[in-house]
């Protein structure tokens, strides 16, 4: 307990400087793929602090690990990308690239990396083996399957995440064992048909109204054939078809994403999807060609990881803030790419201020500063408990 103490002192000393970081990281957002300045400043701040550093992992991604690496080895990982979002906020350091914002709190996540690296390396002589992960490209859900590639979580025996939460106030977090968030597909649907006059609709296959019954058969076929208890979500989000007002469309595209809750169903959903999907075009006289993308799997959190992130909130900010969140979330994270062969677990950060803030993905979000400090403290003092069971676990084996 000394060495939490010490490290409250230590963070409030340097947390005005980590603040500055994250206004800055604010004010020069990058967007997937394009963090170079983002990870070279993060790598600039590491070895500044003892740490040593690998870049490039997952293209603009990095690791760090700190003096002799020991065994068994922790990873905390933390996502560095901003979105195509304008920002609307009117803070003194908002974004100064047009159309590119950090709206999803990735700065936020950026820092408590830093807070934590700077704790462990200020006590390296009785903190070792943790491994950082600063991710690129979490939007875009690329990030963890580049780094993965790259051998980031090789020999890493288990792997923290975090993520900003504005449905919470600052000042608490939110856990939840097993399901945190959805698999998530792209979908790709083009409807094939055989245009002609709109005067005369009886001479054509009318692609338009096809899609039209593809979109509304696919709901309809969810909610008849696929089990309630297991819901699936699929959302368009754009159609694109047609040359003139009074000219069938003999094509028709439809984008979309798919979301599902149970990693086994998610498994059969492309092909159910495409075999729904042409079934109707079928029907109807028309071809349909489609295409499923994965974006992620699910997020599964593992329970006794996810008790200790749970005990040491309650440990540091009282049974009351630390919040079970009783459903999971149809968001998808590329964090379950990372932990698809390493346990893992994720949890929220609350960042609401008092006055509320706005959700994720909008211009207006603008979350509590304050969170900084408390993200970096449950964490440090979740790594330093998984440490002391390892520990334990060697003593009693030996």
């Amino acid at each position: 307990m000394n060495l939490l103490r010490k490290s409250v002192v230590s963070l409030r000393s340097f947390l005005p400087e980590l603040i500055e970081i994250r206004r800055h990281l604010h004010a020069h957002p990058e967007l997937s793929g394009n963090e170079h300045q983002t990870a070279a400043l993060v790598a600039g701040e590491l070895r500044r602090y003892g740490w040593t550093v690998t870049e490039s992992i997952g293209r603009t991604g990095l690791i760090a690990e700190l003096g002799q690496i020991s065994t068994p080895l922790v990873g905390l990982r933390v996502d560095m990308d901003a979105l195509p979002v304008e920002e609307k906020t009117g803070l003194s350091y908002s974004s100064l690239t047009p159309g590119v914002m950090h709206a999803c709190g990735h700065d936020i996540h950026t820092c408590i990396g830093l807070g934590v690296a700077r704790l462990f390396a200020e006590n390296q002589s009785q903190l070792t083996g943790l491994r950082l992960l600063f991710q690129p490209a979490e939007e875009i859900a690329s990030g963890a399957r580049w780094m993965k590639k790259d051998g980031a979580t090789k020999g890493l025996n288990a792997l923290f995440g975090v993520h900003v939460y504005p449905e919470l106030p600052v000042g608490s977090i939110g856990v939840r064992s097993g399901i945190l968030t959805a698999a998530a597909g792209k979908l790709e649907i083009q409807i094939i048909g055989s245009g002609g006059h709109g005067a005369r609709p009886h001479q054509t296959i009318d692609s338009i109204w096809i899609a039209s019954k593809v979109i509304s058969g696919i709901q309809e076929a969810i909610s008849r054939q696929l089990d309630s208890l297991m819901p699936v979500v699929v959302s368009f989000g754009k159609i694109d078809g047609g040359q003139a007002f009074n000219v069938i469309a003999d094509r028709v595209k439809l984008l979309g994403t798919v979301r599902c809750l149970d990693a086994k169903l998610n498994e059969t959903l492309p092909q159910w999807i495409e075999d729904t999907v042409k079934g109707i075009a079928n029907s109807l006289g028309a071809e349909a060609l489609v295409t499923y993308t994965s974006i992620a799997p699910p997020v599964c959190n593992d329970p006794g990881l996810t008790s200790i992130v749970e005990e040491a909130g309650k440990s540091l900010l009282g049974e009351v803030n630390v919040k079970q969140l009783e459903l999971p979330s149809l968001g998808a994270e590329d964090f379950a790419e990372l932990i698809e062969d390493v346990p893992g677990t994720m949890f929220r950060l609350g960042v609401a201020p008092p006055e509320g803030c706005a959700p994720l993905h909008n211009g207006y979000f603008s979350p509590d500063e304050k969170s900084i400090e408390i993200g970096i403290r449950v964490i440090f003092q979740a790594l330093m408990t998984w440490m002391e069971i390892q520990k334990l676990h060697s003593r009693d084996s030996s």
